[in-house]
C-alpha cells in the first residue's frame, strides 16, 4: 500500500467527519426526521432505521467513490449539475407512499415485514447522500484523479466511514420515541401523524425534482397522490390488529 493511497484514505475519513458533524443533520433530517415523526415506532425501531439509513449513506459513499474513478471528470460533472435532485425527491416520494402502506397494513410480526420496514431509511440514505456540498465534490474529485475504480471505491469507503460520525445517530431514535410518545399520550395523533408526515415527504420530494424539472414533478407528484388515494380506499387486512399502537407501554 502506497503512502499516498493511505494519505487519500486519512483526508477521505477527516471529510467524512466533517460532513458528518456539520451538514449532515441539517439536510438530512427534514427527510428522515419526518419519516421517523409518522412512523412513530419507538425507540428501538428508530436505532434499527438509524442503522438503515447511514448503512445506506456508507453504501452510496463507496459506490460513487468507485463510479468517480472508473468514469472520470464527467460523472463528477452530472453529480454536479443537480441531477441527483431526481434520486432525492423520488425516495422521498416514495417514502411517503410506503409509510401509509405500513400503517394501512396490519402488524404481522414476521421477518419480511420488518425487513420493508427498513427500506425507506435504506433509500432515503442512498439518495441523500446525492445533495450538493462542497466534502461531496471534493470526495469526487479526489476519486476521479485516482483514475482506479478500486482506489475510488476504497477513498469513498473511508470517507462514508467519517460521515457515519454524525447527530443523526442520535435524532433519529429520539425522534421515534418522541413521537410514539405523544401518540401514548394522545391517541388521536396515531392516525394524523402518518398523514402528516406523508404530506411534508410529498411536498419537500416534489420540491427537490422541481429543480431538475418542473414537469418531471408535476407527473411524480400525480402518481404519488394517485397511489396514496388508492390506498386510502384500500380496507385493511383481517384478522389482525389495525391500529398500531395497541399497547400503553414506551420502548
Amino acid at each position: 500500500m502506497s503512502p499516498e493511497l493511505s494519505h487519500a484514505w486519512l483526508s477521505a475519513f477527516l471529510l467524512g467527519v466533517s460532513l458528518g458533524i456539520t451538514a449532515c443533520a441539517a439536510t438530512c433530517l427534514p427527510f428522515i426526521g419526518t419519516l421517523m415523526l409518522g412512523r412513530a415506532d419507538g425507540r428501538s425501531a428508530g436505532l434499527r432505521d438509524a442503522a438503515a439509513f447511514l448503512g445506506g449513506r456508507l453504501l452510496a459513499y463507496t459506490l460513487l467513490g468507485g463510479l468517480a474513478g472508473a468514469l472520470g471528470a464527467w460523472f463528477v460533472k452530472g453529480l454536479a449539475e443537480g441531477y441527483g435532485n431526481l434520486a432525492i425527491g423520488g425516495a422521498a416520494l416514495l417514502s411517503a407512499v410506503l409509510l401509509i402502506n405500513d400503517r394501512r397494513q396490519a402488524h404481522r410480526q414476521c421477518r419480511r415485514q420488518a425487513a420493508n420496514a427498513r427500506l425507506s431509511p435504506l433509500l432515503l440514505g442512498v439518495a441523500l447522500t446525492l445533495i450538493p456540498c462542497a466534502p461531496l465534490a471534493s470526495l469526487l474529485a479526489t476519486a476521479a484523479g485516482s483514475e482506479s475504480g478500486w482506489q475510488g471505491t476504497s477513498i469513498g469507503f473511508f470517507f462514508g466511514l467519517g460521515a457515519l460520525l454524525t447527530p443523526m445517530l442520535v435524532l433519529i431514535p429520539a425522534t421515534a420515541s418522541l413521537a410514539r410518545s405523544l401518540c401514548v399520550d394522545q391517541p388521536w395523533l396515531k392516525r394524523l401523524l402518518p398523514w402528516f408526515a406523508a404530506a411534508v415527504l410529498l411536498a419537500i420530494g416534489t420540491r427537490r425534482i422541481a429543480q431538475v424539472s418542473a414537469t418531471a414533478a408535476l407527473i411524480a407528484a400525480g402518481i404519488a397522490v394517485v397511489l396514496l388515494i388508492a390506498l386510502t380506499r384500500r380496507r385493511p387486512a383481517t384478522g389482525t390488529h389495525p391500529v398500531f399502537f395497541h399497547q400503553r407501554q414506551i420502548d
